[in-house]
């Protein structure tokens, strides 16, 4: 199974502490592709518009990335957007995950939040997760599914990105299709086990597995 990995510019606090040693090719959206060199990393492609970095710092990604491919947007969107875009019609990945994305400014966070909902990412979906230090978010096509808690996640929270009925039979809050109209599901749950069961009629649903902030 192939895994991609894409770092975006997102804060440096968000990240996983083993970032650096995660294997898989890597992708770098704007300010991600400098974080990458620092960090030691060849990336395998470079996208964005490199609005957000020095043209001295632009040089050094130019410099340290030779052999990747370098793809520039033609409008001014989310660099994200079109790395994911890029990525899955170039590198053709069984998953994609994305650091740095969760974290900064808001209207990026939800731009690559809600990014599953335009057509070209509607079947990518399944694929596609969002990591940062305190959160993992997966997407979800219509169905019945099983996730298991991560080690220090306890906390599950189903946020529905389009209208549907959610069914959580098990979890500390259960949530019936009868009385979840959206956008009722927007709450946080919490397992009470190491596994939680779920399923829904329609759309995308995201999914956040996450923990306390740690001091």
């Amino acid at each position: 199974m192939t895994t991609v990995n894409l770092l975006v510019g997102g804060p440096t606090a968000n990240w996983p502490t083993d970032l650096a040693q995660l294997s898989g090719p890597w992708v770098g959206a704007d300010r991600g592709a400098l974080r990458l060199v620092k960090l030691g990393i060849q990336p395998v492609m470079v996208v964005g518009d490199f609005d957000s970095i020095s043209p001295a710092e632009l040089r050094t990604v130019e410099q340290a990335i030779a052999g990747a491919v370098i793809v520039k947007p033609d409008q001014d969107h989310t660099d994200t957007q079109l790395a994911v875009k890029s990525i899955f019609e170039q590198l053709h990945p069984d998953e994609l995950h994305i650091y740095g994305a969760t974290g900064g400014r808001l209207d990026h966070l939800l731009a690559n939040l809600w990014l599953v909902l335009d057509p070209f990412f509607r079947d990518w979906a399944p694929k596609i997760t969002l990591i940062d230090r305190q959160n993992t978010i997966r997407y979800f096509l219509p169905g019945s599914y099983t996730i298991t808690k991560e080690a220090t996640k306890k906390y599950l929270a189903f946020v529905p990105l389009m209208p549907m009925k959610l069914t959580l039979a098990d979890e500390k809050y259960p949530l019936t299709a009868a009385q979840n109209d959206y956008p009722i599901s927007w709450a946080s749950n919490e397992f009470v086990g190491e596994q939680g069961h779920f399923s829904f009629d329609t759309g995308v649903l995201a999914v956040i597995q996450s923990c306390d902030a740690t001091v």
